[in-house]
């Protein structure tokens, strides 16, 4: 399991591409055949991961815990075909975008298909739960325009699967749109990870990072994930239309607690 530093905002400055993509950037989150493969940021203390099974979530030595989620939580969307997750003897099916939630506690879990995993830590146990797209809470947002139609998909929040902290769902833009999340925002009590995925491999998304008044720019390609500290925005713009999974720890699970920022206060 790789391990990223927590980072604040005044160092962003002095960093140049390599550094920035070092530091925010996960890539090559699936290699098949191999095991499951982790990125543990100290924002938030949020694990980001991805599988190409059959494959066992293992637990690294960083955790100091005796299995992966005795003091953590799941959550698991499906980035591929029908595949499966066991979850202490109990086989999920998943379809496409489709989720499971593992709550604290489960001692075995194996993957069988394509998957991107986040976990936060947990201080109480919940029920392990599947979802389908029609079982999440849907919201469309934007116009076309503006090329920014889009669809929410709200699978891990308060309204939908409990959890303890993680926040999770799924944004699909509509065909002729690339614009995710404008106008942008923050999160002062949460940190946030975006993962890019169902594009093409030779188009990639721009991100846009950092303090709202001295933005940086990423290069993602598809199935690959951003990390948004509390104190950076997050947004993109694509080749091509795409979907995103986005995912949150930190303080509170309120999906509309953000500190918004106009467009023309971008820098």
């Amino acid at each position: 399991m790789e391990s990223r530093p927590a980072t604040a905002p005044d160092q962003l400055a002095g960093m140049d591409t390599e550094r920035l993509r070092k530091r925010f950037l996960v890539e090559n989150l699936f290699r098949p055949g191999e095991e499951v493969r982790l990125t543990y940021s100290h924002e938030d203390r949020i694990v980001v991961g991805g599988v190409a099974g059959p494959a066992e979530l293992p637990c690294p030595g960083e955790l100091r815990s005796a299995y992966f989620l005795e003091r953590r939580e799941l959550g698991v969307v499906n980035v591929g075909g029908p595949g499966a997750v066991t979850v202490d003897g109990v086989r999920h099916e998943l379809g496409a975008r489709e989720v499971l939630y593992v709550g604290r506690g489960a001692r075995q879990v194996s993957f069988d298909g394509r998957f991107y995993l986040v976990s936060t830590p947990a201080h109480t146990s919940h029920p392990t739960v599947k979802a389908t797209l029609d079982d999440a809470e849907a919201v469309r947002l934007g116009s076309r325009d503006g090329s920014n139609e889009r669809t929410i998909y709200k699978f891990i929040h308060l309204k939908g699967i409990q959890s303890c902290q993680l926040v999770l769902g799924v944004t699909v833009l509509e065909p002729g749109s690339m614009w995710n999340t404008m106008p942008c925002h923050t999160h002062e009590r949460r940190t946030e990870v975006y993962f890019y995925f169902d594009l093409p491999e030779s188009d990639r998304v721009v991100h846009l990072m950092g303090p709202p008044d001295a933005t940086r720019n990423l290069i993602v390609a598809p199935e690959q994930a951003v990390i948004s500290p509390y104190w950076s925005v997050h947004c993109g713009f694509g080749t091509r239309s795409y979907a995103f999974v986005w995912a949150m720890g930190g303080e509170n699970q309120a999906y509309d607690d953000v500190e918004p920022v106009a467009i023309g206060d971008l820098r």
